[in-house]
């Protein structure tokens, strides 16, 4: 059978284009034994037609009165923010990233939080291997178990004797269940051992966390299914070459998916970023150069201040570049033809490159008026002055829209010392002044904003 990795979609021969989903050359081989039951599928259609014993229903009212467990902290403040206060007892937590992005190494640091309650099951190194990666990181001597296996049912057996409270899979793309005949990380192999898991998790009260692997594209290898399964999804973002990582929630079933958790890279593993503002913003002695804005974004509950930077320079090509690092580059360019046609800014011959500093990657829309103030500024060559910070969205008729979190994103950046302030006109309906001395100018046009901007 060739199975599609996006939907699932089998087929009995292979096709260039799923006909479900419309993804082009994702359809695997998956080898069946037609003699047995395969898998899950398989054991529930043994015999067609029959029917399972009824099952007794509970009412909300005695779900919670049983359940009297409540959420089990990691004691890492930044991942509890995430998970939305610590880990749900019999949740499933799918945690993906590029190789080398401290997958891992945050895991066995909650293992080493947690203790002798949780087992490490490591399907990519032996249990000496992990034994000396914890003793690195300072975790040797909690007392976690380790168990090397691939083998989903000497794991499941293993989980059912030792009765731990937390459950790590490092990673599920390892695991195989002998009643499936395709190789491990196929498939059919991951679908099937990740829905052994999760009935195991869902019916023993055990949390499991599993580690899944990332693709050239940044999703998560293997089935798409694999991510509706779980009920918490957390991606790894950050560049090997920088030192800070960003763990964002993509799905969580028990909390919010807007929050994220900052953390940097050292030689003792994830140390968290308390503040992420001032670990972004560079640390420049006098005046600012042209080019460069600071922009509050919020995620979440969080706001955090990040750098803008653009260089505008002539282009020697009828078509000129533009570049956009950390940010969407189709919203780079709507930007640029609005600041042509809104702010009488000619770019038409002239090349735009936009940097985020350290590697963020910026999707709120709140960052269209740092970037576009930050483009005017290096067309201009002249910087918007050292103190000056600002936040609102850009609409295609050139004026500046009201964003959410107005008077928590002034609050954050009188805190860190901005006296002018750069926002939406509407964004002042409800305070005067967001706690804190600052001058917040208010623009309603993008053309006001750039004229404020560069006085």
């Amino acid at each position: 059978m060739y199975v599609c990795s996006n939907c699932g979609r089998e087929t009995p021969k292979w096709l260039g284009r799923c006909p479900d989903c419309g993804e082009w050359s994702t359809f695997v081989e998956e080898v069946r034994d037609d003699k047995k039951a395969v898998g899950f599928a398989g054991r529930m259609s043994k015999e067609k037609g029959s029917r399972g014993p009824a099952k007794k229903t509970l009412s909300l009212s005695e779900i919670q009165s049983t359940d009297g467990r409540g959420r089990t902290g990691t004691g890492i403040g930044e991942l509890d923010r995430i998970l939305g206060g610590g880990v749900v007892p019999g949740s499933m937590v799918l945690v993906g990233g590029e190789p080398g992005v401290g997958k891992s190494t945050l895991l066995l640091q909650v293992m080493g939080k947690l203790g002798d309650e949780c087992l490490m099951v490591s399907g990519e190194e032996s249990p000496r291997q992990v034994a000396m990666s914890a003793k690195r990181l300072g975790v040797a001597d909690s007392g976690f178990r380790v168990l090397s296996e691939t083998d989903v049912d000497i794991i499941e057996a293993t989980i059912l004797e030792e009765r731990p409270e937390v459950v790590v899979v490092d990673s599920i793309q390892t695991l195989y269940s002998p009643e499936l005949t395709g190789a491990p990380g196929g498939v059919g192999q991951v679908r099937e051992c990740a829905a052994r898991l999760m009935r195991l998790a869902k019916s023993e009260g055990i949390a499991i966390v599993l580690v899944g692997h990332a693709t050239k594209d940044g999703s998560i290898a293997g089935p798409r299914v694999l991510e509706h399964m779980v009920d918490t999804v957390l991606q790894f973002e950050g560049d090997r070459y920088q030192s800070f990582r960003v763990l964002r929630a993509l799905k969580n079933r028990f909390g919010s998916t807007n929050e994220i958790g900052v953390f940097e890279m050292t030689s003792r593993g994830m140390e968290e970023v308390a503040d992420p503002s001032a670990f972004f913003l560079s640390n420049r002695e006098g005046d600012m150069p042209s080019g460069v804005v600071t922009v509050c974004l919020l995620e979440g509950t969080r706001p955090m201040l990040v750098e803008i930077e653009s260089l505008v320079a002539p282009s020697p090509l009828a078509n000129p570049r533009r570049v956009a690092n950390g940010l969407d580059n189709g919203r780079v360019n709507m930007l640029c033809a609005v600041l042509g046609r809104r702010a009488g800014l000619n770019l038409s011959d002239s090349d735009v490159y936009v940097n985020v500093t350290g590697g963020v990657r910026v999707e709120e829309p709140a960052a269209d008026l740092g970037v576009a103030l930050a483009i005017a500024s290096a067309l201009r060559d002249k910087p918007v002055g050292k103190g000056t910070a600002c936040f609102g969205e850009v609409g295609l008729t050139g004026d500046i829209r009201f964003v959410p979190g107005a008077d928590r994103r002034s609050s954050e950046l009188i805190k860190m010392g901005f006296g002018r302030i750069i926002k939406p006109e509407s964004a002042s309906s409800s305070s005067e002044n967001a706690g804190g001395e600052g001058d917040l100018m208010e623009a309603r046009t993008l053309e006001e904003a750039v004229a404020v901007a560069l006085l």
